[in-house]
């Protein structure tokens, strides 16, 4: 593959969340987008929607970013496209076909990425002649906040150019890893599921509350996070308190392959979370608006500190 840098206008196939969060960092970035979905109208939906996700990231808001709306079923101008990415809805089938048919219509030259967290991109691309620049490609929600994006390789993707997205990313004012083996949940989740199977096993125990448990993260070693990240820390702290802590404490840890009972039991009653009213704790409307708006400062203010020198 070419080793020029990326540059150019970014494409996203998808009108949901995900893209308009996605749009929304490009816009701010000042990276020209097109959003292509189902109609032109939903992807202007998506673009309405990006552009006011991007005004609460930057104080004076970026309005001079140029965006467009397509449908991604006659959309063929991929003149000055640096990057592809889709957002659309979380079933392989469509991802596959849709990979299918941009292998055929996207200039070999352009890299194509998957917003999928749970298929890999060996699998979407398998077999398609241009699968060397394909990747996945994983934001976190919400996408115009979090500042990580997982560049992750399939078995036939250009490292180099993959090297080259993050590249990109990173340009755009976004936080990218290259991820180099085609694993499941990549590099983020597979830490933070490991936190969680820990976490659950600890309620199930009975050793600790949910409350207690966000505390304990959040204050402790979550707080220090914000500063430095778990290699760096130890780094600061030392290697070796850390190796004889170890030495307690990892063969009392679970090692579970099931998911945590009290997990289990919550989704039993249709408890899974905000978006049912409840979980381990009931929400009202108004208790929901406001912890994500308190959510959403916390994030603001949190990269903000990350982004200090």
């Amino acid at each position: 593959m070419s080793k020029q840098t990326l540059n150019g206008k970014v494409v996203v196939l998808g009108t949901g969340t995900m893209a308009a969060g996605i749009a929304a960092g490009f816009i701010d970035a000042g990276v020209p987008v097109v959003v292509l979905g189902r109609s032109t109208d939903k992807a202007q939906a998506s673009i309405d929607a990006g552009r006011k996700l991007a005004a609460v990231l930057s104080n004076p808001p970026r309005t001079d970013t140029p965006a467009q709306a397509g449908e991604i079923a006659h959309w063929n101008d991929w003149a000055d496209v640096a990057w592809v990415i889709e957002t659309i809805t979380e079933n392989f089938d469509l991802k596959r076909e849709l990979f299918a048919d941009l292998d055929r219509r996207v200039p070999a030259h352009i890299p194509i990425g998957s917003n999928s967290s749970g298929f890999p991109v060996t699998k979407l691309a398998e077999g398609l002649a241009t699968r060397s620049r394909m990747f996945n490609a994983h934001y976190f929600m919400p996408a115009h906040l979090v500042p990580l994006v997982e560049v992750a390789l399939g078995e036939d993707s250009d490292a180099a150019l993959g090297q080259q997205v993050c590249d990109f990313y990173r340009a755009a004012g976004k936080k990218p890893v290259l991820v180099r083996r085609d694993i499941p949940g990549f590099l983020a989740n597979r830490i933070q599921h490991a936190l969680m199977r820990e976490a659950l096993d600890l309620i199930d125990s009975g050793i600790a509350s949910p409350e207690d448990v966000d505390t304990a993260v959040r204050y402790s070693f979550g707080f220090r996070y914000a500063a430095a990240g778990p290699v760096l820390q130890k780094e600061i702290s030392g290697w070796d308190s850390m190796a004889q802590a170890s030495r307690e404490i990892y063969p009392s840890l679970t090692n579970t392959d099931h998911l945590a009972q009290c997990i289990t039991d919550l989704m039993a009653q249709g408890r899974t979370g905000m978006k049912a009213g409840a979980g381990f704790v009931t929400w009202t409307p108004e208790q929901i608006a406001e912890e994500r708006k308190n959510y959403d400062a916390r994030l603001k203010a949190a990269f903000q500190i990350l982004s200090m020198k």
